[in-house]
């Protein structure tokens, strides 16, 4: 198998682990080749050539080339959503197996771009939030769900998404609308679906895990994450079977529901205690 790594800079956290992980979970990489718009702008900061001498892996002169050599691509830029559809292009039309980094898109209208690109062309891809995968999720019940409600650490733009991953796990691809509720340095918000129920998020500092809360409709006793662990471990694991099968667990409905709810909040922080609908 052989990785290609597209990223606005490499020097970065997510790129500077994968190699690891991903070389840890199997022994069939043959080679990691890597290209990056621009070298990294931080303080002690590294070039892409120099990242790839330390990661062993084989920097390309240009994006194209590192889709022509690998099997299979991860396009990054984690924290650049806004960038995702330009630096995604060239790999969603390659017809090759894609992952692209959260956040996937700033926009419902851009997401469905770039899934309907992916489609065209019949390039396997999915997008998620390292989050769905806590190993505290395993065994927890997503039927009959009343109301959930979570809590974490992070700023709203950079971290929301690893909220709002679980919550349309648990609760469906339909939220209709979101009300800002929080304040600048703690933000929190409430999401109502289409169906009547209801699911709250809140930021926190950064001492505070992710956790989660969950009653049902039912007679199950409510169920509830202290804190989500092991989370990276497992989605690596679940990285390397989409790169062996081209098989998403994580359906684009599911996607477009995350960025419907993300895009939605962001606009609702500047009218707090308002309902502002989706996108869908």
């Amino acid at each position: 198998m052989k990785i290609g790594f597209i990223d606005k800079y490499l020097d970065e956290w997510h790129a500077n682990n994968l190699p690891t992980w991903l070389r840890e979970e199997t022994d069939e990489i043959e080679a990691i080749y890597c290209w990056e718009s621009m070298p990294s702008p931080n303080e002690g900061g590294i070039d892409g050539r120099k990242w790839a001498e330390n990661q062993n892996a084989i920097y390309c002169e240009t994006e194209e080339e590192v889709i022509e050599k690998s099997d299979v691509l991860i396009v990054l830029a984690p924290n650049y959503p806004e960038e995702h559809e330009v630096l995604c292009d060239k790999a969603l039309r390659s017809g090759k197996f894609t992952y692209v980094d959260k956040t996937f898109a700033p926009t419902v209208e851009a997401a469905k771009r770039m899934i309907e690109k992916a489609k065209i062309h019949n390039t396997p891809m999915f997008t998620t939030s390292a989050l769905r995968y806590a190993k505290e999720h395993e065994g927890v019940n997503s039927e009959n769900i009343a109301t959930y409600s979570s809590r974490g650490p992070g700023p709203l733009e950079m971290y929301s998404i690893h909220q709002i991953e679980p919550m349309v796990k648990y609760m469906g691809t339909n939220p209709e609308a979101v009300m800002f509720i929080g304040t600048e340095d703690s933000p929190a918000y409430v999401v109502k679906f289409a169906d009547g129920r209801f699911a709250t998020a809140a930021h926190f500092d950064w001492s505070c895990p992710f956790n989660i809360s969950i009653k049902y409709s039912d007679d199950k006793p409510a169920s509830y994450i202290t804190d989500c662990t092991d989370f990276f471990p497992m989605f690596v694991k679940d990285l390397v079977r989409f790169f062996k099968t081209g098989e998403s667990k994580v359906s684009f409905d599911d996607t477009l529901a995350v960025i419907a709810i993300r895009e939605a909040i962001l606009k609702a922080k500047n009218v707090p205690g308002e309902w502002l609908k989706t996108n869908l």
